[in-house]
């Protein structure tokens, strides 16, 4: 019996968790499967080992293992294939699959767009975007953030739109706020690239607010969940649950 296992990244904010709970019980509306189960990589239960234990408890002996992650790093690449390679080992008869994060996908450079359009405020010739990303060590996920913003640019005729992280490699957030008040740009719209509301958001908002931003900086909603959002990750479910129809990465 197939399963499928959706793997959040998990929050200290409550509301977070929450927000990923909700968003995924859409998902399975969408995903013809008789078992689905969520679980969290760090920081909330049920972990991914227990959301494992979950599955096979309810009969299944086919485990669809689906990252809910942005990018393509260090969690998508390493720590998630490690514990599902030790579920391998602790279930040898159940043949565990595994898809992709979210990656680089028009849908959510659309849903970008709609952040900015939602601050009601008029996009012009002079406008700049800032996209700011949680960050991460692996090199990949730095050229991904930087496609996603080249593809903004191009998409809707922006003229200019950088990226920055929170940690890890790349532009940092903070080098950006000690220039952000030298700015000459006439209008600059940030965006938060984060699924939830967690303590990266309150941190983003709270450097903003003590380096007193200038007025013609919009601080717009982070990516969020929409529809658009839960149409990848529906293909992402269906990319691993069909591989002779799409492509899939087994480990």
């Amino acid at each position: 019996m197939k399963a499928v296992l959706y793997v959040a990244h998990g929050s200290r904010v409550e509301e977070g968790n929450q927000q990923a709970i909700s968003f995924l019980k859409e998902v399975q509306k969408e995903i013809q499967v008789p078992i689905q189960e969520i679980c969290f990589l760090e920081l909330v239960e049920p972990t991914v080992e227990q959301g494992m234990t979950n599955c096979i408890l309810k009969g299944a002996t086919e485990i669809a293992i689906v990252p809910i992650l942005l990018l393509t790093a260090k969690h998508a690449k390493k720590d998630i294939p490690l514990k599902i390679e030790r579920g391998k080992q602790q279930y040898p008869k159940v043949k565990f699959s595994y898809g992709r994060p979210l990656g680089i996908d028009h849908r959510l450079i659309q849903t970008i767009y709609k952040r900015i359009i939602e601050s009601n405020i008029p996009i012009t010739n002079k406008s700049e975007v800032l996209l700011i990303g949680r960050g991460s060590s692996d090199p990949a996920a730095w050229r991904d953030f930087l496609e996603i913003a080249t593809q903004l640019k191009l998409k809707f005729g922006i003229r200019k739109v950088e990226i920055a992280f929170l940690y890890g490699q790349g532009p940092q957030f903070d080098t950006y706020l000690q220039i952000l008040k030298e700015r000459q740009s006439e209008q600059l719209f940030i965006v938060p690239y984060l699924l939830f509301q967690g303590k990266l958001r309150q941190g983003i908002d709270r450097k903003l607010n003590e380096t007193k931003i200038p007025q013609n900086v919009i601080i717009c909603n982070s990516l969020g969940y929409d529809e658009c959002v839960k149409e990848v990750v529906v293909d992402r479910v269906r990319e691993v649950l069909n591989p002779f129809q799409l492509k899939e990465v087994v480990i």
